[in-house]
């Protein structure tokens, strides 16, 4: 018989099936491909491996698996799901039995599915079960089950699924995180010596946690991506760190529980995904699986892609007059919102209208809306729901709205100072909804800013007045908060726009079928600015608006261009004539004012942003690595033409224009309005120098005959 090789090994494994997901049990002399020497296989035991056409699971004796993409073996056997025990012992088990079936779902469609089982020397069960759909190649769905067999409980600190370590190569690991960090951090970082990251879906400090269930280290040529798809929210771990041979990445539980005997523990359903490039292809499956699930962004409507500008350069001590002086500047440089930001109310919790400013209450308020409006600009109000102030109405009269611990006490709010009520208290849902119902439909608001970092998420309650049958239904019950709101703000106002803006942290994905716009949201650099674009693009597709928040927090408090060239909504807290006198954080140098020198930028860029509308073109986010193609690069797509931003302290060399259709391209340079020449598609290259950026647009030479 003549040797098989590798192959054709994997082509005895695919079967007949093209292009879909296949299943097979390997004869002992086809399992070896998939072994390594250190695998801990015993005694040549045959392995059960699923596969699809990119991505193959192999199962040795112990129920350690190894991974190989596109018939490349990336790891060697690991310990990859386990049960994580309170005296620190490592189960072995023995793989007793297989079994595989072809499934078919009425959302994801149709697909395979294996399930691995065997048995430890302490009588605990462990049962693997990992689903392919043909929809979502090289995207596995795993599920482990443990029962306890035995006579005697065990206690258990939680569990891990997808664990896998991929190995160093040239130009190291990259890597995204979702998961909310209270210093504000990147979510996508280089993996330089020493970095270990806990990635917590859960709370990372009283106000901050939560975010996007799915985390990615990727080199050069592969990336491997874990998270988890529950339709709702989990507080889980998705841990990242530098080893000294490679990068490590797993998603775990450190949920504490006593598996007694004949109870069964079912991890959440957890992804395991291999891709090639940065983050964005498993994150685009990752919301492609989800959106079968139901949570799809709402398609926001036109006046989400406007030009924003808000008044918060002014601080929270502004005047009315300061803000109206400044309504026609806006208006003059194409400006089509206006929101009210922080300052307009008595405080965070009651959200009365504050008399000082607003004399005649509701009334001034519904003028505020028309003034706007009579210069053809759309007012937008700033409100931080779920907050409750020392001294409010709301604390003392309806304290039993709070969020307590298991300790009875409160949640706060760092930044305001404020206690946190609770998202899953029906008094606390028709108190907001009233609220929002009366902005829009009352004083005329036709959005709402919800902004504040203790809006993507909330620790579990334990308030006994809230009769929670879990305590985690606060947590998983803020989607369903937001999702009230949402459709309260739009039965006033079908086209009104609900931004949602938690403050510096990741955003938290269960929360997207309620918002319409999401904001950079407290940028700390230029590269958060695009960073998040690239991620929320990945998310929210071209439904829903990414703005890149107040330039003034962007590089040099003027970088229009890493909004614009990653195709975001532009936005600014400019001043004028002056600035504030009672700014409510330190004024940057220079401030806020709209100099002239300003204003003739500002005009440029909103008139560049406007006259090409990126938002609505299709983000082409696999054509470039954000971490390793040099210079940092973006590609949008958007009627016939191909349009290019590149970033770089500075750059004088040869780019790269992927993905433009056959034929010979015109290439102008939109910032600078220069012409810079032809490429054809065969041969993409342009030589170009520029300092910061450079924005290109490409334009087929046949659509200009």
């Amino acid at each position: 018989m003549p040797p098989i090789g590798r192959r054709t090994v994997l082509k005895l494994v695919a079967g007949s099936v093209i292009g879909g997901a296949a299943w097979a049990v390997l004869p002992k002399a086809l399992a070896a491909p998939f072994r390594t020497g250190k695998s801990g296989s015993k005694g040549g035991s045959d392995s059960a491996v699923a596969r699809d056409a990119v991505l193959a699971i192999a199962f040795d004796h112990n129920l350690h698996t190894r991974l190989v993409a596109h018939g490349k073996p990336l790891t060697p056997y690991q310990p990859s799901e386990s049960l994580l025990l309170a005296d620190g012992a490592v189960e072995d088990f023995t793989l007793s039995g297989q079994r595989e079936q072809p499934v078919t779902d009425a959302r994801h469609g149709a697909g395979h599915q294996t399930i691995a089982t065997g048995r430890s020397s302490r009588q605990l069960e462990k049962e693997v079960t990992v689903t392919f759909f043909d929809s979502l190649p090289g995207f596995a769905v795993l599920q482990t089950r443990y029962r306890n067999l035995g006579d005697a409980p065990l206690q258990v600190t939680g569990w891990r699924n997808a664990a896998h370590e991929l190995a160093d190569a040239p130009g190291g690991f990259w890597s995204f995180a979702g998961a909310t960090h209270t210093d504000r951090r990147d979510w996508v970082l280089p993996l330089g010596a020493g970095f270990n990251q806990r990635n917590t879906l859960g709370m990372d400090s009283s106000d901050y946690g939560g975010g996007i269930p799915m985390a990615d280290i990727w080199r050069r040529d592969v990336g491997l991506a874990v998270g988890h798809v529950e339709p709702v929210v989990r507080q889980l771990n998705l841990p990242v760190r530098k080893t000294a041979g490679g990068a490590h990445i797993a998603v775990e539980s450190p949920q504490v529980s006593t598996l007694a005997p004949g109870q069964t523990l079912t991890t959440e359903r957890t992804l395991l995904a291999v891709h090639t490039g940065d983050y964005f292809a498993p994150l685009q499956q990752y919301r492609q699986f989800m959106q079968a699930d139901g949570l799809v962004a709402p398609e926001a409507p036109a006046s989400a892609f406007a030009p924003v500008w808000c008044t918060w350069g002014y601080g929270r001590d502004f005047s009315v007059r300061q803000i109206l002086d400044t309504v026609p500047k806006a208006r003059d440089l194409g400006f089509g919102w206006v929101v009210l930001d922080d300052g307009w109310q008595t405080n965070e919790g009651d959200w009365r209208i504050d008399t000082h400013k607003f004399p005649r209450g509701d009334a001034d308020m519904r003028a505020f809306t028309a003034t706007v409006r009579s210069h053809g600009m759309h007012p937008r109000l700033w409100l931080a729901p779920l907050a409750a102030d020392p001294g409010s109405d709301i604390l003392h009269d309806h304290a039993d709205m709070l969020l307590l611990d298991k300790h009875g006490a409160f949640q706060t709010i760092t930044w305001w100072n404020a206690l946190t009520q609770c998202p899953a208290y029906r008094p606390t849902v028709d108190y907001y909804v009233a609220l929002v119902k009366k902005i829009i439909g009352d004083w005329g608001f036709e959005g709402i800013k919800f902004d504040g970092q203790h809006l993507n998420a909330v620790a579990p309650c334990y308030n006994p007045a809230h009769k929670h049958a879990r305590p985690e239904e606060s947590v998983e019950g803020l989607a369903a908060f937001w999702s009230a709101i949402h459709q309260a703000v739009h039965e006033a106002n079908p086209q009104a726009v609900v931004e949602l803006c938690p403050c510096g942290t990741v955003f938290a994905f269960h929360n997207l079928p309620a918002t319409d716009q999401y904001p950079a949201s407290d940028p700390l650099s230029s590269w958060q600015v695009r960073s998040k674009g690239k991620t929320m693009k990945a998310l929210m597709a071209s439904r829903s608006s990414y703005a890149g928040d107040h330039v003034e927090l962007s590089d040099h408090g003027d970088d229009f261009a890493s909004t614009v060239g990653i195709g975001a909504v532009v936005s600014s807290k400019f001043t004028w004539p002056k600035d504030t006198d009672h700014p409510a954080e330190p004024l940057p140098p220079g401030g806020y004012k709209l100099t002239a020198e300003k204003e003739a930028l500002w005009r440029k860029w909103v008139a560049l942003y406007q006259r090409h509308m990126l938002p609505k073109g299709e983000y082409l986010g696999t054509l470039y690595d954000i971490g390793f193609d040099r210079p940092e690069a973006h590609a949008i797509a958007k009627d016939g033409a191909m349009y290019y931003a590149f970033y770089a302290d500075h750059f004088d060399g040869a780019l790269q224009l992927r993905g433009l259709p056959a034929g010979r391209h015109r290439v102008r340079d939109l910032f600078n309005q220069v012409e810079l020449g032809e490429v054809d598609a065969g041969d993409p290259t342009l030589h170009v120098a520029f300092k910061r950026f450079v924005l290109l647009q490409a334009t087929p030479l046949a659509a200009q005959a």
